[in-house]
C-alpha cells in the first residue's frame, strides 16, 4: 500500500524534531518533558510525534490484579524527580480527580496498579495530540538519495495496524521505547492454554473458571507470585502450584541503602565506573528487582499453604529448585514436563493452564533500523555503545540522532528502563534534544565569508 492512498494519510509528508515509537510511560513522560519546555519557551517549540501499535494507551493492563500495589513510591511519578512543581504529577492527578485527601489519610507511599495506570491514561489524555495510535514504525532509513553526512533527518515508514495504508514522516532525532519481549521456557509457546503474564487477565477471562481445575504458575519473581496467590483466591476448587526454580522466592531489597542505586545520582556512578564498579552493581543489587518478591506477597502465600495443611486441604503446591524441560499439548490439557533439581528426575504433569511468569528480554532495535544499524557503533561484546544522554554512539557519517528508552542497562544500570528513574532519564533526552537544535539552529545561522562578502 502507498503512503496517501487511503484519507487518513492523505497528506504532506511531514517533518518532526522528534519521532517516538512506542508510547509506554517512558515516551509519556518524554512527551510531557517536550510539552512543558514548549510551554516555558514561547515560539521555539520541539514538534513532536509518537506512533504507539496498540489501539489504545495501556501499560502492563494484564498484570493490573486486584489490590496490586506499585513496588515504586508514587513520587517516581512521570514528573516529579524532574520538576516537582509540575501539573503533570501523581500529586495533580489525584487532586483533579478529587482524591488527594483520602489518599492522604490512607498513609501508603504506593497505590494501587490499577490507579496508577489511571494516572497515566490521564497524563497521555493531555497530550494525546501528539500520539497516533494503531501505528507500527516499521523502517528507518536516510531518505532516498541523500548523503548520510548532508541530511539531517531519517526517513520512518508508518503502518497503520487496521490494514488502512501506510504514511511516511520524517524525523531529526528518533527515540526507540517498544518495550519489552516476553521470555518463555524452552520448549513453551503461548496458546489458549499457555500464557504469559503479560497476557495473563485477558486470557484467564476468556476460560470457563469451572474449567480450571488444575493451574501452574513458572517463575520466581513478582508477577509469578502475584499470579499464584490470584488464581488460589479466584479458583476455590483448584489445585495450584508455583513451579520455581529456586528454593522458594526471594525478598525483594526495599530498604533506604540499597534503593539508592535507584536514585538519579547512581546512573552517573555506573555509566562513568570501571568495569570492577558496574559488575558490583550487579553483584550486590540484583535483589532490589529482579527474580525477587514484595515481604507481604511472600507471607501471604505461605499463610494460604500453612493454612491448607492445618485444613487438610492442600491445594498450594510449591515445586521449588524445579524447571520446564518441555510443553506439549495432551489433549484439552497441558502436559509440563519438569525436572526436579540441575540433574534430578524428569516427570510430566497435566495442566487445564499454564502461565509463564518468566520475565522479559531486553529490546532490540536492530530489526527496526535495517540498513542504518551499521552505523551504530557497538562494544567488544557486541552491544550498542551509547552517550550519557541516552543517544547511540553513531558514525560521524550519521548526524541524526537515536536515543534508546531501554536497552541499556549495559550502559545506565539498573534503571535503564525502570519507572524509578523515567523523570529525570526522559527530561534528560529532552534537553539533549533541544540543546542539539539550538546548536544546529546557531550553526545555520554563522554567515560565511566568500571573497570579501558576507553570503
Amino acid at each position: 500500500m502507498l503512503a496517501g492512498e487511503f484519507s487518513m494519510f492523505d497528506h504532506e509528508r511531514e517533518t518532526y524534531d522528534v519521532v517516538g515509537i512506542g508510547f509506554g510511560p517512558s515516551n509519556l513522560s518524554l512527551a510531557i518533558a517536550l510539552e512543558e519546555h514548549r510551554a516555558n519557551v514561547a515560539g521555539n517549540e520541539i514538534r513532536a510525534a509518537f506512533f504507539e501499535r496498540q489501539p489504545s494507551f495501556g501499560w502492563h493492563r494484564n498484570m493490573l490484579l486486584p489490590s496490586a500495589t506499585m513496588q515504586v513510591s508514587f513520587l517516581k511519578d512521570l514528573v516529579t524527580f524532574r520538576d516537582p512543581m509540575s501539573s503533570f504529577s501523581f500529586i495533580a492527578f489525584l487532586h483533579a480527580s478529587g482524591r488527594l485527601p483520602q489518599f492522604v489519610n490512607n498513609q501508603d507511599f504506593f497505590p494501587t496498579r490499577q490507579e496508577f495506570h489511571q494516572y497515566l491514561e490521564w497524563a497521555q489524555e493531555r497530550v494525546a495530540d501528539r500520539i497516533t495510535y494503531a501505528s507500527e514504525v516499521t523502517s528507518i532509513r536516510l531518505p532516498p538519495g541523500t548523503v548520510p553526512e548532508l541530511t539531517d533527518r531519517l526517513r520512518l515508514e508508518v503502518t497503520d495496524v487496521t490494514g488502512r495504508g501506510t504514511r511516511v514522516v520524517d524525523a531529526r532525532n528518533v527515540v526507540v521505547s517498544t518495550g519489552l519481549v516476553p521470555s518463555m521456557p524452552h520448549g513453551a509457546e503461548t496458546d489458549e492454554r499457555v500464557w504469559h503474564s503479560s497476557e495473563f487477565l485477558e486470557k484467564y477471562r476468556r476460560m470457563d473458571p469451572a474449567e480450571l481445575r488444575r493451574v501452574a504458575v513458572v517463575g520466581a519473581g513478582q508477577s509469578a507470585a502475584e499470579i499464584t496467590r490470584f488464581l488460589y483466591d479466584e479458583l476455590p476448587h483448584a489445585q495450584v502450584w508455583a513451579v520455581v526454580p529456586s528454593y522458594g522466592y526471594s525478598v525483594a531489597d526495599d530498604t533506604p541503602f540499597a534503593n539508592q542505586v535507584f536514585d538519579p545520582g547512581a546512573v552517573d556512578d555506573y555509566y562513568f565506573g570501571s568495569e570492577q564498579t558496574r559488575e558490583a552493581f550487579w553483584r550486590y543489587h540484583r535483589n532490589t528487582n529482579y527474580s525477587v518478591v514484595d515481604d507481604e506477597v511472600i507471607r501471604d502465600l505461605y499463610r494460604r499453604a500453612y493454612d491448607d495443611e492445618v485444613g487438610g486441604a492442600n491445594r498450594l503446591h510449591f515445586l521449588n529448585l524445579t524447571r520446564v524441560n518441555d510443553v506439549k499439548r495432551a489433549g484439552a490439557e497441558t502436559r509440563v514436563s519438569l525436572q526436579a533439581g540441575l540433574d534430578g528426575e524428569v516427570y510430566d504433569l497435566d495442566f487445564d493452564a499454564l502461565v509463564c511468569a518468566t520475565g522479559y528480554t531486553a529490546m532490540t532495535p536492530g530489526r527496526l533500523l535495517g540498513d542504518l544499524d551499521r552505523y551504530c557503533l557497538r562494544d567488544e561484546a557486541g552491544r550498542y555503545r551509547v552517550e550519557r544522554d541516552y543517544r547511540i554512539v553513531t558514525d560521524p557519517e550519521l548526524p541524526c540522532n537515536i536515543y534508546l528508552q531501554g536497552g541499556t542497562e549495559h550502559t545506565h544500570g539498573l534503571t535503564a528502563s525502570l519507572l524509578s528513574n523515567i523523570a529525570v532519564r526522559s527530561g534528560e533526552i529532552a534537553d539533549s534534544i533541544v540543546a542539539r537544535r539550538a546548536e544546529r539552529n546557531a550553526d545555520q545561522a554563522v554567515p560565511v565569508e566568500i571573497g570579501g562578502d558576507v553570503r
